[in-house]
């Protein structure tokens, strides 16, 4: 049976964790706190100089302060060596489980309660947009917890959906790394190319030679393929020269072009999103911000928003809809750092902190463009000291190397294989992440028995 409990009742805050002053020692900063997921981002290291919290594997991270607590940054610590203390943000609060045994997964989830993080907004204090909670405040806060064993229970339940989720990430950035492996040989480095002047410079095959450099297959195997895959593969090979030639950029494959990426997209802006439009999380088109990157799912693909207006909104406010294929990322302030890119899988409004790179009709794929966006770093390229930001004409004079369109349709041909596979695990784990946050309330305060979860 529950029991209305204080949280100190079950949670240690900010709990001593010793580090001796002046060591080296894992250090996360609040740009490493995820926002709506489970684990951390990135550890850095740093030398510990007497400030800032302290944690170690096990802990949970809170974010207290204005917008990063509103917008969700939370944290599991499981990523430290073992037995290794950790340092970072003095704007973190840690929630330590006092019998680990049980809570330490339920402590975290507890973290993610819409309850208690309107408890937390509730009590925010300071100037605006420096505000912050402290520990003392959180310490007030009553739930109904459930026995021990159930909170172990809910916990290791809930933690399972995130560990599929963080699996389906985790394969999902193996299989962007390769898309972007073959876009680098083909488009990048000429693999293909040079494979076949390499195999005519010693008497052999050329076109058997760029097969093997395609596939990543020996003679044996390439032997071994099912004809048809055989052909395919021929085919593809066959697009590609067997000569380079010198241009403004360089030596690059006889045939193809040097342009510039204004040349194979347009860039738009995107549009204010005012308070008064916000909070919806049904409607015609998704609106998305900055944060809607990290949501579940949409590690690539933006399949989920926090926000949808209705077509009569999306009039009202003259919102610019950007196409599905669309390529979007942060165009202004810290965000561009990360050079996150997402594709739209459907019409969207992004907001005016984002910008989208749409396909050119006939002259690029939405995966030949994203993947070549992909390789640029737009840290490069900001404006502005105090606020960076990117220029619209900035992006457009980007040298780059335009191959002819067959060998284009390839690689996009290619690449929609990959993704394909991408995006069914990205649904899959926007799926399980809204099954995650309706269950979360509902088992961490018994409104739900354990024993129709576990015949569910």
């Amino acid at each position: 049976m529950a029991a209305d409990l204080r949280i100190t009742e079950v949670v240690d805050f900010n709990p001593p964790r010793p580090i001796k002053r002046g060591t080296l020692a894992p250090f996360v900063d609040m740009a490493a706190l995820p926002e709506h997921q489970r684990d951390i981002a990135y550890v850095s290291e740093r030398e510990f100089t007497g400030g800032g919290s302290r944690f170690q594997n096990g802990d949970t991270l809170f974010a207290r302060i204005t917008p990063c607590l509103e917008n969700g940054k939370t944290a599991k610590v499981n990523a430290l060596p073992a037995g290794s203390i950790a340092h970072g943000s003095t704007e973190f609060i840690v929630m330590a489980a006092k019998a680990p045994e049980y809570d330490e997964d339920y402590v975290y989830y507890l973290a993610r309660h819409p309850d208690f993080r309107a408890f937390a907004k509730a009590r925010m204090e300071g100037t605006s947009g420096r505000q912050r909670v402290s520990w003392q405040a959180l310490s007030d806060f009553s739930f109904s917890f459930p026995p021990p064993d159930q909170r172990k229970i809910i916990g290791s339940i809930l933690r399972k959906i995130d560990d599929k989720v963080d699996l389906n990430r985790r394969i999902n950035h193996t299989l962007e790394a390769m898309a972007q492996a073959i876009f680098k040989s083909w488009f990048i480095d000429f693999d293909p190319v040079k494979a076949k002047i390499s195999a005519i410079e010693q008497g052999q095959d050329p076109l058997r030679a760029a097969m093997r450099t395609i596939s990543g297959k020996t003679d044996t195997e390439l032997d071994q393929m099912p004809r048809e895959h055989h052909d395919q593969l021929a085919a593809a090979a066959a697009l590609f020269p067997d000569e380079m030639e010198e241009s403004e950029l360089g030596e690059i494959p006889k045939g193809w072009a040097c342009g510039v990426l204004g040349d194979i997209c347009s860039f738009t802006a995107g549009s204010a999103f005012k308070p008064e439009h916000q909070g919806s999380t049904k409607g015609d088109y998704p609106f998305i911000k900055v944060s809607d990157m990290n949501l579940a799912g949409n590690e690539v693909f933006i399949k989920s928003a926090n926000n949808y207006v209705s077509k009569a909104q999306q009039s009202e406010m003259r919102a610019k809809l950007h196409p599905l294929g669309a390529t979007v990322f942060a165009k202004i302030g810290v965000a561009l750092i990360s050079n996150r890119r997402r594709l739209l899988t459907t019409p969207t409004i992004i907001d005016n902190n984002l910008m989208s790179a749409s396909p050119a009709e006939g002259k690029s794929g939405a995966y030949f463009l994203y993947s070549m966006l992909s390789t640029i770093d737009f840290n490069t390229l900001v404006s502005g000291t105090a606020l960076p930001y990117l220029n619209v004409s900035d992006l457009k004079k980007i040298p780059i190397v335009r191959p002819p369109h067959d060998i284009g349709g390839a690689f996009e041909l290619k690449a929609a294989s990959i993704f394909s596979m991408m995006k069914t695990l990205a649904e899959q784990s926007s799926t399980l992440a809204d099954t995650r946050d309706n269950l979360l309330p509902k088992l961490l305060s018994g409104e739900i028995e354990l024993s129709e979860t576990l015949e569910g």
